[in-house]
Parts: C-alpha cells; sequence; structure tokens
C-alpha cells in the first residue's frame, strides 16, 4: 500500500528495486534484466534519492528492503 509519503517510482526502477532485493549482486541483477551494470547502479542511486527527497532515507540495502515492504511493493511471503 502505497502511503503519502511515498516516493513516485517509475516501473523500471520498481523493477530493478525489486531484483536486487530478490538476487545477491548488482551483477546478478544486470544479467537478468539485460542492463549494465552501471545502470543497475543509476537506478538505485535515483531511487535512493527519491526516497530522501520524501525524508525517508535508505542508505542500504536493506533500508530499501524496508520501505519496499512499508509502501506494499513486496511481501514477506516474497522473499
Amino acid at each position: 500500500m502505497k502511503t503519502a509519503d511515498s516516493p513516485s517510482l517509475s516501473r523500471r526502477e520498481v523493477q530493478v528495486l525489486l531484483t536486487w532485493i530478490r538476487c545477491d549482486s548488482k551483477a546478478e541483477v544486470s544479467r537478468e534484466l539485460y542492463i549494465a551494470e552501471g545502470t543497475v547502479n543509476t537506478h538505485l542511486a535515483r531511487i535512493r534519492g527519491k526516497y530522501d527527497e520524501v525524508g525517508r532515507t535508505a542508505p542500504t540495502k536493506m533500508a530499501l528492503l524496508a520501505r519496499a515492504l512499508q509502501d506494499g511493493l513486496i511481501g514477506i511471503d516474497e522473499l
């Protein structure tokens, strides 16, 4: 469930975020989504920036996982 202070993530940003949460590395995300590892990093930096803008800093993978759970982007049963 999206909250009032949830950032507006693009569909691709959500896809990259959820894939990264499920994968062990950015290289694995890169291979799975057929994008460069630098592109994965760019998406994650933009996602973090959007969370910063709404006052919900997420500097680590675990913090982004918590935000994804809080915002209903992923369920605990999907992990």
